[in-house]
């Protein structure tokens, strides 16, 4: 009997931390890394008698990301009350949204590996407040840092249309550029601002009903989250082969063993006795609102990436690099915009200097383009530079590392380290006229076939001028005085 091919299913249920300045329902500030339970409130803590109100940056926030991912924006929605007891949840319940979310029916384009694209269906967009923090590793017991407690989210469930854990992988990153864009969560999963749990099943190819899934956490980084997905998938495909059953339940992944394993069995959503959160009226955003968010949408990574193919024509792979966050893709643009000559070359220019010299500087400091110590317009003067050969590659190079240190404008760098090339013609016939002159033997030798001695007769040409002389001009004329020679 042929054993059976199975296809997997994942639906990704996507939790960003907004970066609001203060938490969803109450004044308390959401600073990162605040001494523990010092950023409370009676309304966080969930004190009897306190009532929320809720902070419209955070639906401003969601609306920005409903929008982006081409969801339907509700006009009239309303929040429950989610009942469970975490010793980080001090109300007992948490405040969300259940049958009627702010966004909906929505998708998400992917550009994957072989440059085909793929949508990815958005079921809902919703927004609700975030538990507290149980640190279980600094003491005996397990303690609890509230300041998290009531800081904005929103949830972004996908529909059950990614069939790959390297397809979940393409989607989370471009969760992740869509709300880095929109300026709303920094996306940083070490530190919890970016949060996923995959569900996963697999079924028989070619079968439409799905098969029993398992819901995975504890995944904090995006690798982590493609091994997980890839893991289960094998897990359960391993265990379905072998004649047992999955059992529809909560995983969490292990990162040291590098394996799934048992949490809990599945929580239904009857489990948690979803009602009306009776302190919150209905929130309602009107079309004429959401026309004011929608003119403040900024371009986005995608579309961004697309016009920097067609408009400087880089290369997918130049445009995908210097697109993947805002802030690398605005100082491409601010760079080229400085050019003295806008040409396709200084655009490509510009765009390999970013790639290797500014990006290595960027990663070896471990820094953003923002704390990069040379404005754009620098890289732009020395690309301009070198376009004109006025300086050479190595010498590029070097007034580069000189502005790190000095911050000085590229031509003052160059113009006190004497990296300027001379390219007057007379000065070249000059300088390739004498080293023919004085290197007679090396002459013989190439003109009987020895062509290796090109390279050592330039090298001499360059070692008279100092290295100031235009390498190209050089190289080109000594070639032609010698094949003259040869007659």
């Amino acid at each position: 009997m042929a054993e059976i091919a199975y296809e997997p299913v994942i639906g990704l249920e996507v939790h960003a931390q907004l970066k609001t300045k203060t938490k969803i329902f109450c004044g308390c500030s959401t600073t990162y890394g605040s001494v523990p339970n010092t950023q409370v409130c009676p309304v966080c803590l969930g004190h009897p008698g306190a009532l929320p109100v809720l902070n419209k940056e955070a639906v401003r926030f969601a609306v920005k990301m409903g929008i982006a991912t081409h969801s339907s924006i509700r006009e009239l929605s309303t929040f429950s009350r989610k009942n469970y007891f975490y010793p980080d949840l001090p109300k007992g319940y948490q405040i969300s949204q259940f049958e009627d979310p702010l966004c909906y029916n929505g998708h998400i384009e992917l550009e994957l590996e072989d440059q085909s694209t793929k949508k990815i269906g958005i079921t809902r967009i919703h927004i609700e407040e975030d538990a507290g923090k149980s640190i279980h590793d600094i003491d005996i017991d397990t303690l609890v840092d509230l300041n998290r407690s009531g800081v904005a989210l929103i949830e972004i469930v996908s529909e059950p249309d990614i069939r790959s854990a390297r397809e979940a992988w393409h989607y989370l990153q471009q969760i992740k550029q869509i709300v880095t864009y929109l300026g709303i969560c920094d996306g940083n999963m070490e530190e919890g601002s970016l949060r996923c749990d995959a569900n996963v099943s697999v079924r028989p190819v070619g079968q439409e009903q799905f098969g029993t899934k398992t819901e995975v956490k504890n995944m904090n980084s995006f690798r982590n989250v493609e091994k997980a997905i890839e893991f289960e998938i094998n897990r359960q495909i391993e265990l379905l082969q072998s004649g047992g059953e999955v059992a529809h339940e909560t995983r969490m992944w292990d990162g040291n063993k590098q394996i799934t394993r048992v949490m809990r069995s599945k929580e239904m959503a009857h489990d948690y006795s979803y009602f009306p959160e009776p302190d919150l009226p209905p929130l309602r955003c009107t079309e004429e609102w959401v026309d004011t968010v929608r003119k403040s949408m900024p371009e986005l990574g995608l579309d961004k990436k697309r016009r920097f193919i067609s408009e400087y024509k880089l290369p997918d792979y130049d445009a995908g690099v210097l697109t993947q966050d805002k802030a690398t893709a605005d100082y491409y643009e601010q760079a080229c915009n400085a050019l003295k000559e806008q040409t396709h070359d200084r655009y490509k220019l510009v765009s390999n200097w970013i790639m290797t010299e500014v990006m290595r500087v960027l990663s070896e400091k471990k820094i953003s383009v923002e704390e990069f110590a040379i404005p754009a317009e620098h890289i732009a003067e020395v690309v301009d530079l070198y376009a004109a050969e006025s300086i050479s590659s190595a010498g590029a190079k070097e007034a580069f590392a000189d502005m790190l240190e000095s911050n000085e404008a590229p031509q003052l760098v160059v113009n006190r380290l004497g990296l300027l090339q001379v390219s007057d013609e007379s000065f070249i016939e000059e300088l390739v006229d004498a080293v023919l002159s004085e290197n007679q033997d090396a002459v013989a030798k190439f003109l009987d076939g020895k062509d290796k001695l090109f390279g050592f007769l330039v090298g001499q040409a360059m070692k008279q001028s100092q290295g100031k002389g235009n390498p190209k001009k050089i190289t080109a004329l000594l070639r032609s005085r010698l094949e003259a020679l040869k007659g």
